[in-house]
């Protein structure tokens, strides 16, 4: 598992559609950022309120009610550069909503992030770094629900834990690997980003591909 072969996977499968690939992150970004902030800045009665902290305590706490009803769409955008990496699929902005096609996996999903921060801010009350190795163990569960839509949240959660058991070093070198461009993204005061998130999103579906396809290798050779 090279971090290398990850990111020349996202790029192949990313050539052509590269473009798209920022529309549909621009499509996004407006949705699920720019709208609740939007509210947000209304809530607290302007701009100059917003800023205040006493002002916006309301606003924040609507805002984020806001944001996990739209969290469906940010599992969406990573659902469908799994698609892309797998089948090798273009980018389909109605990609965005197909996790509010069921209600039930849309409760699930709301219900999985829930779980998991309750989970992860418990091992954050013991020490900071096992509260991070804990968010890397559990960051493939969504991608196990969509590929096991009928598990419960937990047995989703065991099974990201599962996979992950000796690769999490792998996954943080390979975050650790978008620095560069983050930074770059961060001087163009984040524009960049509108082309660093489907290519980060991509390496992160490789690297799900991957793992599930050494644990299937794993359990035949046992």
């Amino acid at each position: 598992m090279k971090i290398k072969t990850f990111k020349k996977e996202a790029k192949q499968h990313l050539k052509g559609q590269w473009g798209r690939a920022a529309l549909f992150t621009l499509l996004f970004g407006a949705i699920y950022y720019v709208i609740p902030l939007i509210i947000e800045i209304n809530q607290s009665g302007g701009f100059e309120n917003w800023i205040s902290t006493d002002a916006t305590t309301g606003a924040t706490a609507s805002t984020f009610v806001i944001t996990l009803v739209l969290l469906p769409l940010y599992i969406g955008y990573l659902w469908t550069f799994l698609s892309v990496i797998r089948k090798g699929e273009k980018i389909r902005f109605s990609g965005l909503f197909q996790a509010f096609s069921e209600i039930s996996m849309y409760l699930k999903l709301l219900g999985t992030y829930l779980v998991m921060m309750v989970y992860m801010f418990l091992w954050f009350l013991l020490l900071v770094i096992p509260g991070i190795i804990k968010a890397f163990a559990y960051s493939q569960t969504y991608f196990v629900l969509k590929d096991n839509p009928d598990i419960g949240i937990n047995a989703a959660i065991t099974k990201s834990r599962k996979l992950m058991h000796g690769h999490k070093w792998k996954y943080f070198l390979l975050q650790l690997s978008f620095i560069g461009w983050i930074i770059l993204s961060l001087i163009t005061l984040g524009i960049g980003f509108i082309w660093l998130s489907p290519y980060i999103s991509a390496s992160n579906a490789a690297f799900y591909n991957e793992l599930v396809k050494k644990h299937s290798d794993d359990e035949v050779i046992a």
